[in-house]
C-alpha cells in the first residue's frame, strides 16, 4: 500500500509543479506560497477531523514536537524558494533540481538514521545526478 501512496504523492508533486507554474504567473512568490499553505493547512486538519484522531496531540512527545517544528520549518524554507525558483525559470529546470533532494535525502538518511548505502543506492544516486545534469545543461 506504501507504493501506491508514493506514486500517488509523485503524480500530485508533479501536478503541483505545472499548477504552481501557471498559478504564480503575475504574482509575487511569497504571496503564493503562504495561499498554498493556507490551502495544505486547511486540507491537512480536515484530515485530522475526518479520520478523528484529534485527540492524538495530547500524546505527542516534546521530541516529535520538535522535529515536527523542524520540518515544517524545512518545508516553509523548500516551498518558498521552489515558488521563487518557479517563478524565475522554466518549470522543466527547476523540477529535476528540486529531485536532487532524493540524492540528498539518501544521504542524509544514511548519516543520520543510519540506513543501508548500498551499490544500488550509490547506482542510484549517481544516475539522478546525472539525469539532472542532462536535463539542465
Amino acid at each position: 500500500m506504501w507504493f501506491l501512496f508514493a506514486i500517488l504523492s509523485a503524480v500530485f508533486a508533479a501536478l503541483t509543479s505545472i499548477l504552481a507554474k501557471i498559478g504564480i504567473e503575475g504574482v509575487n512568490s511569497n504571496l503564493a506560497t503562504a495561499i498554498r499553505t493556507v490551502v495544505v493547512v486547511i486540507m491537512a486538519w480536515g484530515m485530522v477531523f475526518l479520520t478523528n484522531t484529534q485527540g492524538a496531540i495530547t500524546q505527542i512527545s516534546r521530541k516529535s514536537w520538535t522535529f515536527l517544528i523542524l520540518s515544517g520549518l524545512a518545508t516553509g524554507a523548500s516551498w518558498l524558494c521552489y515558488y521563487r525558483a518557479l517563478q524565475m525559470g522554466e518549470a522543466s529546470k527547476v523540477v529535476p533540481i528540486d529531485k536532487l533532494s532524493v540524492v540528498i535525502t539518501l544521504v542524509l538518511a544514511f548519516v543520520f538514521l543510519h540506513e543501508e548505502f548500498t551499490a544500488r543506492s550509490l547506482v542510484g544516486c549517481v544516475l539522478i545526478g546525472a539525469g539532472t545534469l542532462v536535463m539542465v545543461i
